[in-house]
């Protein structure tokens, strides 16, 4: 069934309560709770238990951050940063980010999507076109966009050397935030730096390869750890956030911290 821009948008406003994962009821001390609300697709998205143990890396970026640092996981599977605007997933968020407030923008896998024009974009136009209407609609509001390159795929050639599978992509991103003087989380150079560390075979345990699939796209809740510790990590480098809002960057996460819901019906 399809649905229009206006029931896609009421829909993406009422996922909102089952995103905020990790988030307190109380503020830590006295500083005032600043919302980081997450744009982006299937590598950052919240799974269910009918997906598990498939793991975006949003869901477990809650752990590095002090609970006055929620996070409102928008993204979603299968969306390029067209098609989220497109079904009015922006403007779900636009409608109630404040001014103090975090937008991390990634996308960038669906954008490559050649054969679909509701979600193919071109890196040096209309992918930039798109990212600057994220960048426009945050600032309007007094919230700070932060643009974040896409994490890297699981490729290898031969001789065992990680391969990048971005293309231009990356490359239009960090152009752009230099460009519009956003902060940039370079997540595909870090995540291709840390799959080449750990090689071929230990990085299928990054993955969601099980006894029936093989995938070199999506996390399991290891990869999704690691990943949403580069993401933290280059937070507080790019000084978005301050040392006092993050937590357990160097401490081992256990896996069973990660939760998979019911889908909502």
């Amino acid at each position: 069934m399809s649905l229009n821009r206006r029931q896609v948008t009421a829909a993406a406003l009422a996922a909102v309560p089952l995103a905020f994962a990790g988030a307190g009821t109380a503020q830590a001390g006295r500083r005032q709770e600043k919302k980081i609300y997450l744009a982006g697709d299937s590598t950052a998205a919240q799974k269910y238990a009918d997906a598990a143990p498939e793991t975006g890396w949003g869901m477990a970026l809650p752990f590095f951050l002090r609970k006055d640092r929620p996070v409102a996981n928008h993204a979603v599977n299968g969306r390029s940063s067209k098609s989220f605007i497109d079904e009015g997933r922006l403007d779900a968020i636009l409608s109630v980010i404040k001014p103090g407030d975090l937008l991390l923008i990634q996308f960038g896998h669906n954008d490559e999507k050649t054969e679909d024009p509701t979600r193919y974009t071109e890196p040096w136009t209309t992918y930039q076109d798109h990212l600057r209407r994220y960048l426009t609609g945050a600032r309007a509001r007094g919230a700070r966009p932060v643009l974040a390159t896409s994490v890297e795929r699981r490729k290898f050639d031969a001789s065992g050397k990680s391969l990048p599978t971005h293309g231009e992509y990356p490359a239009a991103m960090r152009a752009l935030a230099l460009k519009e003087g956003v902060p940039l989380l370079d997540i595909q150079a870090l995540s291709i730096a840390l799959w080449q560390r750990l090689g071929v075979e230990e990085t299928k345990k990054y993955f969601n390869w099980t006894a029936t699939e093989q995938d070199n796209t999506h996390f399991n809740p290891p990869g999704a750890i690691a990943v949403a510790r580069l993401v933290a990590r280059e937070l507080l480098r790019t000084r978005v956030l301050e040392p006092a809002e993050v937590r357990r960057l160097d401490e081992q996460i256990p896996e069973s911290w990660i939760t998979w819901p019911k889908a909502a019906a």
